[in-house]
């Protein structure tokens, strides 16, 4: 029997999964491999890595040349027992000479020790290459998601690109760790073990290399299974930090609502589908390595069989018998630690083709080749909205057409009913879009013909939710100017009317505010926000929604903080509170993303149009 809303569970976690799979692009290849899909993953991932690995030639150069010289070194070991065994004893050889024993043995330990020196060399190289290459990947990742638009974020999942910069370099970082040396002397076994083995006798190495084609065959298909296999397992893992990260994310929510059982059994389903696909891997693995151990004991089998049987007959010598032996050991060995090699190396792969397919993603608003300057010498902060459309989907229209002009100095206030489109002219104004068609212009420019930094500095938006820093009230606001001093922190937090509340925290402006400023209140955030976007001085200022949250005495405290915020420079205002839109010069009420109505406050209450309207329906409501 069913769990009761068990079906109503796997709705959720069916829903939840697949909203989170929209948001890789790779995911489409991983479930059903379109083989020109994957080949465009590897390739691209491929180009990565060199790009990382580019810069250390020298030191690759030095790693290869340690494991040429391990191999060698490994490689003269069995062949330096043949010669002891069939030269240097006397009961095999009928003579004996100590000299040559002496020379042979001590010829063994030199290669010992060389094959010591190398890979301890190579190791301690490869360590220095692996963490320079994730050193450089963490910064191009974190330096790609920081430069990437706010529609990328708004649609890809915090919890994805913890996954990102956690998860999948974790893979990369044990693929470095151990593993590459495996790899690469493998494939020298491979050559010298063959080259060696018929060098030595022809007979005896036809009868061991038949194993080969097996182990081809069974590499080949453990090769295309584990691949799929572990890719799944990467986006498995994501999902589960991603699912951790939200749920962690909206804790208060799941509390108040008593979400713990069903958010529970949602992760419960989210971590059976990463088990199962673990365990998948590992069984491939349960299939590969012990075949690999079974065709070499079947091959050592052979070999001593008709080895033997070649030295019984005079055909063969003992010590050529037993350096095919030894040989074949160094050659299987490394092939079954392999099979735990290429764990990590399918999830490294993976974990890179989903890294290089985030830092092939482009901002949807770019920056301008040759940027332009605004112009100086005039009053700044003039904003033209000219011929606007916008959609954020194909086929579904925010803003139809729409053409504004704001005088710089101007307090203009943008009201209207929910999905009007007030939020969307501010994120365009603040260039966090680009328009459809149309242009937003400020002074005369082109926003994308603006350099990013400049366009930072010259528009500035405060929002409802204001981001609060882990850290001091003085960083906080410091971050509106980051070369700002303490004089000047604090001058801006006194004008705003912050000053007050601050000097009564417990270490003033050097008091921690805690994760997201849960130290203060929801006034006090919104004051530490006003204080460092006057700091920032811009020429235009958006206020998103800036007092909808507030408490009747907090919102007082943020109405003085406003009029002095604005004074002497361009202003869009976004509110739903008249008692805001009360200090515009100008409104705009939306309607279905098109301006219905445009005017000074008073002369819209006379007008009796919508704007009207709503501000009756604001009066009644402070009855």
């Amino acid at each position: 029997m069913s769990a009761p809303g068990g079906a109503g569970v796997t709705a959720d976690r069916k829903a939840w999964r697949g909203r989170a799979v929209e948001e890789d692009a790779e995911r489409a290849a991983a479930e059903a491999p379109d083989e020109r899909a994957v080949l465009r993953l590897r390739t691209r991932s491929r180009r990565l890595l060199g790009d990382l690995l580019r810069p250390h030639r020298r030191l690759l150069g030095g790693a290869v040349a340690l494991l040429l010289l391990q191999n060698a070194a490994g490689m003269a070991g069995p062949f330096l027992v043949m010669l002891i065994i069939d030269r240097g004893i006397p009961p095999l050889a009928g003579h004996g000479d100590a000299g040559l024993l002496l020379l042979l043995g001590t010829a063994f330990l030199a290669a010992a020790l060389t094959e010591y020196a190398t890979k301890r060399g190579f190791l301690l190289l490869s360590a220095r290459i692996g963490q320079a290459v994730l050193f450089d990947l963490r910064q191009r990742v974190y330096d790609t998601f920081q430069r990437l638009s706010v529609g990328f974020h708004e649609r890809y999942t915090s919890g994805r690109m913890v996954a990102r910069l956690t998860s999948d370099m974790d893979s990369i970082a044990e693929l470095f760790d151990g593993g590459i040396d495996d790899l690469v002397l493998a494939g020298l076994s491979v050559l010298s073990v063959t080259g060696i083995l018929l060098w030595l006798d022809v007979p005896l190495a036809l009868v061991t290399l038949l194993s080969f084609p097996f182990l081809l065959l069974i590499s080949r298909w453990f090769a295309r299974a584990s691949s799929l296999a572990y890719r799944r397992s990467r986006e498995a893992v994501a999902l589960l930090i991603v699912w951790f990260g939200e749920s962690l994310g909206g804790i208060r929510a799941v509390h108040a609502f008593r979400r713990e059982p069903r958010n529970q059994q949602i992760f419960a389903g989210i971590n059976d589908d990463n088990r199962r696909a673990t365990l998948h891997a590992y069984r491939l693995i349960a299939i590969y390595s012990p075949t690999i151990k079974l065709i070499g004991n079947v091959t050592v089998a052979v070999l001593l069989t008709y080895g033997g049987w070649q030295v019984m007959h005079g055909r063969a010598e003992v010590g050529v018998l037993a350096a095919f032996l030894l040989y074949l050991r160094r050659f299987f060995e490394p092939m079954q630690e392999l099979s735990q090699f290429y764990n990590a190396l399918q999830s490294a792969t993976a974990a890179l083709e989903k890294l290089a397919a985030v830092l092939d993603e482009k901002p949807s608003v770019p920056e301008p080749e040759r940027p332009r300057a605004l112009p100086a010498g005039r009053p700044p902060g003039r904003v033209e909205l000219s011929g606007i459309e916008f959609a954020y989907r194909p086929g579904k229209v925010v803003l139809p057409e729409l053409s504004v002009e704001i005088a710089a100095g101007q307090t203009v206030a943008l009201v209207g009913a929910t999905g009007a489109g007030k939020s969307t002219i501010a994120k365009l104004a603040a260039r966090f879009y680009d328009p459809t068609t149309g242009a937003v212009r400020l002074d005369g420019v082109d926003l994308r013909e603006l350099a990013d930094a400049q366009l930072r500095r010259a528009v500035v938006m405060v929002t409802q939710e204001n981001h609060i820093f882990s850290g001091t009230i003085a960083d906080n606001i410091r971050f509106g100017r980051p070369d700002a001093g303490d004089e000047e922190v604090r001058a801006a937090a006194a004008t705003i009317g912050a000053d007050e509340f601050i000097r009564r925290l417990p270490d003033g402006y050097d008091t921690d505010v805690h994760k997201r400023g849960g130290r203060l209140s929801a006034g006090q955030r919104q004051l530490v926000a006003f204080a460092r976007a006057f700091l920032a001085d811009p020429a235009v200022l958006i206020l998103d929604e800036a007092t909808s949250a507030l408490d009747v005495p907090s919102e007082r405290l943020v109405q003085r903080a406003l009029r002095t915020i604005l004074a002497d420079r361009t202003a869009l205002v976004i509110a739903h509170r008249l008692s805001t839109v009360e200090i515009a010069d100008r409104v705009l009420v939306l309607h279905e993303g098109r301006v219905v109505e445009d005017g000074p406050p008073s002369s819209l209450i006379h007008a009796g149009g919508r704007y009207a309207a709503l501000h009756q329906q604001w009066r009644e409501s402070l009855i």
